[in-house]
């Protein structure tokens, strides 16, 4: 299901899927968050964090990890484990990634997602992604989803800050010499929608990973949308 949740809501008419794939279409810059997004790692990454918190002695829930999904990974373990000292964050950041590189086999892309990419980019789409992973943790889920060529710039939060920080979306718009007007920016998260917000750019929320439809929908996105296929549907008219 597709829903304008904005002021863009008043000028759809019934025909309202049609009337979003129209404005859509004219984006010619189509940015994108990853975990969550294009790739289904929310419940690996749930794990991962369990697993490394409690080898330090440190336990959390489901639901606080999945709001801090979005920052970057030592910002998320500031807010899970505020009472770890300086030594401690690194070291459950060290086993986080360890569990998580070794069990990185398990998080395809969602099914709709490769042929969305294609799709958009026999469209003539430029395609990015804005993410809060290291360099070194996109690069090697980019190398294992063999998903490289579809993008024309890939920014990280070790690059540019953490979301919501717009500096990321700042970059990829300076290299694509692409405007604001003529980019849309898509995530799963409060930190996506947010970061979007501050550049005043079309945004897109996915209710299927980590953040809740009403979560999502008191950031207030441009469009929301319930499933892979229908975030496919949407961008590819």
């Amino acid at each position: 299901m597709i829903k304008p949740t904005t002021t863009d809501a008043s000028e759809l008419d019934a025909n309202s899927q049609l009337s979003t794939s129209h404005q859509l279409a004219d984006k010619t810059l189509i940015i994108f968050d990853w975990d969550g997004t294009l790739m289904d790692s929310i419940g690996l990454i749930v794990e991962s964090m369990h697993v490394a918190g409690e080898a330090h002695g440190f336990q959390t829930t489901d639901k606080a990890v999945q709001d801090i999904i979005g920052l970057s990974l030592m910002n998320g373990i500031k807010i899970l484990y505020p009472q770890a000292s300086e030594s401690q964050k690194l070291a459950i950041q060290q086993s986080y990634a360890d569990y998580y590189i070794a069990n990185s086999h398990r998080t395809p892309l969602f099914a709709p997602i490769e042929g969305m990419l294609q799709t958009l980019q026999q469209q003539g789409k430029q395609l990015a992604v804005a993410t809060g992973k290291k360099r070194k943790g996109l690069e090697r889920v980019l190398d294992a989803s063999h998903s490289h060529h579809y993008f024309v710039m890939t920014r990280c939060a070790d690059e540019a800050g953490s979301k919501p920080d717009p500096q990321m979306l700042i970059d990829i718009l300076e290299y694509t010499q692409q405007k604001v007007a003529d980019a849309v920016f898509i995530g799963d998260s409060i930190y996506d929608i947010q970061m979007a917000t501050q550049l005043g750019m079309t945004s897109i929320a996915v209710d299927y990973g980590t953040a809740s439809s009403a979560e999502l929908t008191a950031q207030q996105p441009t469009y929301q949308v319930d499933t892979p296929q229908a975030l496919a549907e949407i961008l590819c008219g």
